[in-house]
């Protein structure tokens, strides 16, 4: 196998498992089997599927063990609370710097993202919508011009991404939340920093009051399951 194709199969591997922890299908504490997802991606083999682990590893999503393998990461209430904290935090600090500095292309390609974004969720495709989701809040960041900022921002949405998931699961909070981003993208174009700022940190807010249930009840059944 060349490189570009090993490179390839461990990409395919590592954004598969990526999914599946993101959507609940593999659930914080579970085990993950490599021959199992091996078989399930189709016969991958075991290379791919380790470099994947390791790529998912470092985004905080799998915790790899020497007696255990590796093991969908199990964050608590306290340290997911923390993360948007601080995400907000980050989200705030870039919201002036945004509306004072972000070019022309940067505002189009954001509001393509979020007309697609908006017909992601009239089709009722919740992955797909997600991913836009975090992709403008990302694009929004990189647009204050301050590249360690970005790159703080990234990696800590990837480690709490499936929590942030979990929240647009109840039609209600997905229905509330595109409505927020109607209003993020009206400030944006705007350039006022101040209501960006505001908009930005209550979605943070609302989305995380919702998702706090599903980490509750996860706590308890990992606990459940370990005893």
């Amino acid at each position: 196998m060349t490189d570009a194709a090993h490179g390839t199969r461990t990409q395919v591997a590592a954004d598969e498992l990526r999914r599946l922890i993101i959507a609940g299908d593999l659930a914080p504490g579970q085990r993950i089997s490599e021959r199992a997802v091996g078989e399930y991606l189709g016969g991958t083999s075991r290379t791919p599927l380790r470099e994947a682990l390791k790529v998912l590893a470092a985004e905080g999503l799998v915790t790899l063990s020497p007696n255990r393998g590796a093991t969908v990461t199990a964050l608590s209430e306290r340290e997911v609370e923390e993360a948007i904290e601080f995400l907000i935090g980050l989200e705030s600090q870039a919201a002036d710097a945004a509306c004072e500095h972000f070019t022309e292309a940067q505002l189009a390609e954001i509001e393509h993202l979020h007309d697609e974004m908006h017909r992601a969720f009239r089709a009722q495709q919740l992955m797909a919508y997600f991913e836009l989701n975090q992709t403008i809040h990302q694009r929004i960041v990189e647009a204050a011009g301050n590249r360690v900022l970005a790159r703080v921002y990234a990696t800590e949405c990837a480690r709490v991404r499936r929590y942030r998931y979990a929240g647009n699961r109840r039609h209600e909070r997905w229905e509330r939340a595109i409505a927020e981003h109607d209003r993020i993208l009206e400030a944006l174009k705007a350039r006022d920093g101040a209501l960006l700022r505001e908009m930005l940190r209550a979605h943070h807010r609302n989305g995380w009051r919702v998702a706090r249930q599903l980490v509750t009840r996860e706590l308890v059944s990992t606990t459940e399951t370990e005893r």
